[in-house]
């Protein structure tokens, strides 16, 4: 699996190259500012890019906003706001989505965005944030997987998330927060 790692701090750049590469993965390109990020996304197209938020030159969201542009350009582009599970990389490469648990907190704390949502849309939003599928979603809430879709629905018509064949909608909800 071919991995693009954009990530300013030295260390941890190195320490994710290695251990990445230690669970056989390949490092094929390595970012340390936002300048550059979404240029390498879309040149190199890897298999998954593992991203810092927070990347110079202002420390904001440079990854997260580099990362939505080369999604733009790149349909379906896997990318994994970084995370320090290799099991995680490995599912969002096979098409799933996984969040920090902190990065779902601080979008459940932007009370302003959710207050369209009902309290139920914003639990299903936190649940597709953790990166569970609708069944786990189901199980976890005691409903039923009709009623995730309904609430999901819901919630990408709140948004302003039409269907769409080339935009992951699940991964759009969750960007639209930290976008803001």
């Amino acid at each position: 699996m071919r991995v693009l790692i954009a990530e300013d701090q030295l260390l941890l750049r190195d320490g994710l190259t290695r251990m990445l590469t230690a669970y056989g993965l390949d490092v094929v390109a390595v970012v340390d500012d936002g300048a550059h990020l979404t240029d390498a996304l879309i040149s190199v197209r890897p298999d998954v890019a593992v991203i810092d938020v927070r990347l110079p030159p202002t420390f904001t969201d440079e990854g997260l906003r580099a990362a939505i542009a080369a999604r733009r350009a790149v349909a379906g582009l896997p990318v994994l706001i970084l995370s320090q599970f290799v099991d995680a990389i490995r599912q969002v490469a096979a098409g799933g989505t996984v969040m920090d648990p902190e990065v779902v907190a601080l979008l459940l704390r932007r009370r302003d965005i959710l207050s369209a949502l009902t309290p139920r849309e914003r639990d299903v939003l936190r649940l597709m944030a953790e990166g569970r599928s609708n069944a786990a979603i189901a199980a976890h809430m005691v409903i039923t997987e009709k009623a995730v879709s309904n609430h999901i629905n819901a919630l990408f018509a709140k948004l302003g998330l039409p269907p769409s064949s080339s935009d992951h909608r699940r991964v759009l909800a969750v960007l639209a927060y930290l976008d803001q």
